[in-house]
């Protein structure tokens, strides 16, 4: 690629991860298309897409560490349910023609914004739910399957992380924010892309400008998202939800 290419992908990646770290996912909304648009066959797309969201994780973890948004237990949580279901995924994902599934998963994604816009608290107040030891094997089943979903679709599942951790644990949008961005951007997307750079190929030379435009994303986006609140960060989600979802419908 020339340099006009190489900052069109930085551009690209830029927005993407703004709006991906404000509102807690949807990265793919913007980028997995456009490396698509540019040439690349869905799987390499796919592949060298989940490498770049890592650095949207890295962006978005060097501003959350600093207001210690994260639940050492909680954190650990995750990464044990959602990482088997991330490998699973991605191992599988090359070989299944997804039309069907997207369709579904954008019909769901656009269920979760309609949720959150007509339950008008949800996610407003930080109020930690202990379900118990059966409520907690109830949690980790949701984020395996979510894991499941992240490694093997390119659009919307970090919502879904969002929204399960704000309505079954009980996180305010910020933190629940925080987690996903931290968890699922570094760790679960970091998991995928491996999983996926040994099965299938990475376009390695459109991996720099996609990972400096992830990196500033995510820290801006991370920052605005500190800066704005619950009640903002509620807005933006239900936004992007709606379009990740009609994308993934149309």
């Amino acid at each position: 690629m020339d340099w006009v290419d190489q900052i069109l992908l930085f551009l690209i990646a830029l927005t993407a991860n703004v709006f991906s770290a404000f509102a807690g996912g949807g990265a793919g909304l913007v980028q997995f298309p456009a490396l698509i648009f540019l040439g690349l066959p869905f799987g390499v797309a796919l592949a060298t897409h989940k490498v770049a969201t890592v650095a949207l994780g890295v962006g978005a973890t060097l501003r959350h560490w600093r207001e210690k948004s994260l639940d050492r237990r909680l954190t650990l949580f995750i990464l044990a349910a959602g990482l088997p279901g991330v490998v699973l995924g991605a191992a599988f994902i090359l070989d299944v023609p997804g039309r069907w599934a997207q369709v579904a998963l954008g019909i769901l994604t656009v269920g979760l914004g309609m949720y959150s816009f007509f339950n008008k608290q949800l996610g407003l107040q930080h109020a930690p739910v202990d379900h118990g030891g059966r409520g907690y094997a109830l949690g980790g089943l949701g984020l395996f399957v979510i894991g499941v979903l992240n490694g093997s679709l390119t659009s919307g599942t970090g919502l879904f992380c969002t929204l399960w951790l704000v309505r079954w644990f009980g996180l305010d949008y910020r933190r629940a924010v925080a987690h996903t961005l931290v968890l699922v951007g570094l760790f679960w997307n970091g998991a995928g892309a491996a999983t996926l750079g040994i099965l299938g190929d990475i376009k390695w030379s459109w991996v720099p400008a996609l990972l400096i435009g992830s990196l500033l994303g995510g820290y801006l986006g991370a920052h605005w998202s500190i800066v704005k609140g619950n009640r903002w960060i509620k807005r933006g989600f239900e936004i992007v939800t709606v379009l990740v979802g009609l994308k993934l419908i149309f």
